[in-house]
C-alpha cells in the first residue's frame, strides 16, 4: 500500500459499505506527521506555523492541526468563523482576504488578526480601528508557481500592495496611528529554494522601511509531490536559506524578527484520497479512448479540469479474471466535457490516458493526494449532485464521520418559487 493510495482493499470495501461513495478519507497519523515536519522549519529567532485552512476546512482537521500547535491562516470572514466553531483562540487566527467581511469590526473586537491586502484595506482598518496593530501584505514583485494560476506573487497577481507603495502604506498608517508590527508576502507554489531565497530577501528589505516590525511571514505553497515523479519542497533545504537571510537582517538592523510560514497543501494533499466507483466502461472505437465512468469528478476534484493538474490513481478489482493493464481517460459524473480526471500536465484541455490494471464496473478508484484543494474547492452541486461525505482514520485505526453526505433537500433549501409561478 503506497502513501498515494493510503487504503488497503479491504478498508476501501469497508469504507464504501459504511458509508457510500465519493467520499474523502483523510488519515490522522500523516495529517500529524506532516504538522510536526513544518513545526520543525529551520528559523533562527522563533516561528509560528499558520495552517491555511482553504485547503481543506473541515473543523476535525483544523482542531487536529490546531492541538498540535499549528495557528490558522484564513481567506474569508466565514472561514475565521469555522475556526472559532473549531475551538481555534481568536488571537491564533489571522484573517488575509480579498474581501473584507460584513462583521470585520465585530471580529477585530474579538481578537483575530487583520493582513491587509490592498490600501484600501489598509484605510478601512485605519477607520474603523484607529491606532489599531495589523499586518500588511505586500507584492514583493517576484512569484513562483507551475503555472499563473499557482502563482500568487509577481506584476501578474492581484494579491497585496506592491512593493513600490511603501510611501502610501506609510502615509496611511501615519495618518490612523496604526502600528503595522508584521509583515506579509506569498510568492505561489513553488519547490525552488532559491527562489524562496530571493524572496525572502526582498521581503526583508521591505521590512527594514518598517521599524515596528517584529514578525515576517513568508506564506505557504510548498510543493508537495502528489504524483511519484513530482518534486517537492526540501524544507530543510529551503528553510536554511530563509535563516540565512533573517540572521543577515539582525547583523544589519539589529531586530531578531519571528519567522512565519502558512502551508496549506503541504500539510493535507497526500493525507487525503477520494475513495469511489466505477459505474460505466465506454470507449470510442480502435482509433479512440477508453472511458471510465466514476460517480465522482469535477464535483470533488476540481483541480484537473483547472489547472491540469495530475492525481494518482489506484484501482481496487472486484471479483472475476481481469486481462494485462490498459490505457484509460477517467471521467467524472457530470455532463460536461471538461469533467476528466486525467488531462495533460499542466493543460486541461488535454487527453492523457493512464495505464491501469483493466477494470470493470463495480470497481473502486482510489484517487490519491486529494486532500489539499478538493473538497473546499469543487463545483459541488454541479448537475445537482450533493456534497460528498469526509472520513478520518483516526490513529488508532478507527474510521469517523466528519461531514455527512448532503441530502438533495439540503442542496434545495435555500431556494424560493415567488407567488406568481405558485399557480
Amino acid at each position: 500500500m503506497s502513501l498515494y493510495c493510503m487504503l488497503t482493499k479491504d478498508q476501501a470495501r469497508h469504507l464504501q459499505k459504511e458509508f457510500g461513495t465519493p467520499i474523502f478519507v483523510y488519515n490522522q497519523v500523516e495529517l500529524e506527521r506532516r504538522a510536526r515536519a513544518a513545526l520543525a522549519f529551520p528559523n533562527p529567532y522563533g516561528l509560528t506555523v499558520r495552517y491555511a485552512m482553504k485547503a481543506c476546512p473541515n473543523g476535525a482537521v483544523v482542531r487536529i492541526f490546531n492541538r498540535l500547535g499549528l495557528h490558522v491562516d484564513a481567506s474569508s470572514g466565514f472561514e475565521v468563523r469555522r475556526a472559532l466553531a473549531a475551538g481555534v483562540p481568536s488571537q491564533e487566527i489571522q484573517l488575509t482576504a480579498q474581501e473584507l467581511p460584513d462583521d470585520f469590526e465585530d471580529l477585530i473586537r474579538e481578537g483575530i488578526l487583520f493582513n491587509a491586502c490592498s490600501l484600501h484595506q489598509l484605510r478601512e482598518f485605519g477607520r474603523r480601528s484607529k491606532g489599531g496593530r495589523l499586518s500588511i501584505r505586500v507584492n514583493p514583485g517576484l512569484g513562483s508557481g507551475h503555472s499563473n494560476r499557482t502563482n500568487v506573487g509577481g506584476p501578474s497577481s492581484s494579491f497585496g500592495i506592491w512593493h513600490e507603495y511603501l510611501d502610501d502604506v506609510l502615509q496611511i498608517a501615519d495618518e490612523y496611528r496604526l502600528t503595522i508590527d508584521r509583515l506579509h508576502s506569498h510568492i505561489g507554489s513553488g519547490s525552488d529554494p532559491g527562489v524562496w531565497q530571493r524572496c525572502a530577501r526582498l521581503t526583508l528589505g521591505i521590512a527594514a522601511r518598517l521599524p515596528e516590525v517584529v514578525s515576517v511571514n513568508l506564506g505557504g505553497g510548498y510543493k508537495v509531490a502528489r504524483m511519484p515523479s513530482e518534486e517537492a519542497t526540501d524544507l530543510t533545504m529551503a528553510g536554511q536559506q530563509i535563516v540565512k537571510e533573517f540572521a543577515h537582517f539582525h547583523d544589519s538592523y539589529g531586530r531578531k524578527l519571528l519567522l512565519e510560514i502558512e502551508p496549506g497543501t503541504f500539510f493535507v494533499a497526500n493525507a487525503g484520497v477520494l475513495l469511489c466507483e466505477v459505474i460505466d466502461m465506454v470507449d470510442t472505437g480502435s482509433n479512440g479512448y477508453n472511458f471510465i465512468k466514476i460517480d465522482a469528478g469535477m464535483t470533488e476534484v476540481l483541480r484537473p479540469s483547472m489547472y491540469g493538474a495530475q492525481h494518482p490513481v489506484h484501482v481496487f478489482h472486484g471479483p472475476g479474471p481481469r486481462c494485462k493493464e490498459q490505457e484509460y481517460i477517467i471521467a467524472g459524473h457530470c455532463c460536461e466535457s471538461g469533467d476528466v480526471l486525467t488531462p495533460e500536465p499542466d493543460n486541461p484541455e488535454g487527453l492523457c490516458p493512464r495505464l491501469l490494471p483493466s477494470t470493470s464496473i463495480g470497481d473502486l478508484l482510489v484517487i490519491g493526494a486529494t486532500g489539499a484543494y478538493c473538497s473546499g474547492m469543487s463545483t459541488k452541486n454541479y448537475n445537482s449532485f450533493p456534497e460528498a461525505s469526509e472520513v478520518l482514520i483516526a490513529n488508532d485505526g478507527t474510521c469517523h464521520l466528519i461531514r455527512r453526505r448532503q441530502t438533495l433537500q439540503q442542496v434545495t433549501e435555500n431556494e424560493t418559487i415567488p407567488d406568481f409561478l405558485q399557480s
